[in-house]
């Protein structure tokens, strides 16, 4: 596995993301800390617990074929000196294809080690119908508050 040291949360979310478009399951895993108290829930799965729960299930998931593209929108960061939470919206698309699906809602939560930044928890669910505004309305909404 991957010894790559992230020097700050964000970093370590650009190699997962890059990872998962990838189908790169070491890339994926390498961002992952390695104890037992990590957690990963997968959109309308079950909470998986452990690293290699956690690994069994992306290999699963990389196993299906499909090469997968994110567009991450709606990103917040809540950083601290140890610890970073970070909630986000995952578009989500085939490679293959432009076509995009429902958005994702995504809490990405890292800590410090001493192998640098590791996620200790992923968390996606579907969000449900109309929970996000399109691009157009957003243009919109920013129209009138300037």
């Amino acid at each position: 596995m991957s010894q790559r040291q992230f020097a700050t949360a964000s970093e370590a979310e650009r190699a997962f993301y890059e990872a998962l478009e990838q189908a790169d399951l070491e890339g994926v895993m390498a961002v992952w800390a390695t104890d037992e108290e990590v957690i990963c829930i997968h959109p309308s799965g079950p909470r998986l617990e452990g690293f290699d729960a956690i690994r069994e299930s992306w290999r699963q998931v990389f196993s299906q074929g499909n090469r997968l593209k994110f567009r991450l929108t709606d990103v917040r960061k809540f950083e601290g000196m140890l610890f970073a939470v970070h909630v986000l919206c995952e578009w989500v698309s085939e490679a293959s294809t432009p076509r995009q699906s429902a958005p994702v809602f995504a809490t990405n939560t890292y800590v410090l080690t001493d192998r640098g930044w590791r996620m200790v928890l992923h968390h996606a669910s579907p969000a449900p119908q109309g929970a996000m505004p399109d691009e157009e309305t957003k243009r919109d909404m920013r129209a009138l508050l300037h």
